[in-house]
């Protein structure tokens, strides 16, 4: 993997997971030339402090803003610093940063402009302890995501993904929500603009300290993306023109 004349910035979440950070950072291939930037969402525990001590660049939030507040900051970040690619690994370790670089070759090769770690295509879902109820949630969201935006992905859920900065400066992300619903969201903006997405099988590992959606938050991410392909699809055929897909 080339990365001499890519700039790559890795961003990593966090939210009270202090005990997580250094593990997920030593998993990360540290001869590459990477910039860090960590976005705490937060913390009530000493995640900041942390992070910092590893040397890390830390923006904080001073109170929870959201999941998808935290990808605005640091996307907002990237643009400024003109980095060419932005890889997202979540600092609680659900996702092994050993896959990442995996995940950054096909954006390296310009095969794909966004790449996802994909926990079903590597059937790591189920074997890395991913709740039942929480499989069936994203089987059956991605089945009809994939069939209002007729792609074919094998899951919409995912939060270890890659993003080239050519793709960051044309999508609209800051019209996007402030929770979870950002990951779909984005999808729906990749798709509706012809970029290409490709995406890597990858393992998973659920544990105590791993950030994850109630089975209630659950049902309102459900019915906020119910609400995301209402608007697409106003937006798609003209009805209703959406600055979110502009």
């Amino acid at each position: 993997m080339k990365t001499q004349d890519k700039k790559i910035l890795i961003y990593i979440p966090t939210r009270n997971t202090s005990l997580h950070i250094k593990d997920t950072l030593s998993r990360i291939a540290r001869n590459l030339n990477f910039e860090y930037l960590v976005v705490d969402n937060g913390s009530t525990d000493n995640s900041v402090e942390v992070a910092r001590s590893l040397g890390l660049r830390v923006v904080q939030h001073h109170f929870d803003r959201g999941y998808g507040a935290s990808q605005k900051t640091a996307y907002s970040y990237a643009l400024g610093k003109e980095v060419d690619i932005v890889a997202m690994i979540h600092s609680d370790g659900q996702y092994d940063p050993l896959f990442l670089p995996q995940l950054l070759e096909p954006v390296l090769r310009d095969e794909a402009d966004a790449v996802f770690g994909s926990r079903i295509l590597g059937k790591g879902a189920l074997k890395g302890g991913m709740p039942y109820w929480k499989y069936i949630f994203n089987r059956f969201l991605t089945w009809f995501e994939n069939k209002v935006l007729g792609s074919n992905l094998s899951e919409f859920h995912s939060g270890y993904r890659v993003y080239s900065l050519k793709l960051l400066e044309r999508i609209p992300f800051l019209y996007n929500s402030d929770s979870w619903l950002f990951d779909s969201e984005i999808i729906f903006q990749i798709k509706n603009l012809g970029f290409k997405i490709k995406e890597i099988p990858i393992s998973t590992r659920y544990h105590k300290g791993a950030s994850s959606v109630s089975f209630f938050e659950g049902i309102g991410y459900g019915l906020g993306i119910f609400c995301l392909a209402f608007r697409y699809l106003l937006h798609r055929f003209g009805i209703v023109k959406q600055k979110q897909f502009m």
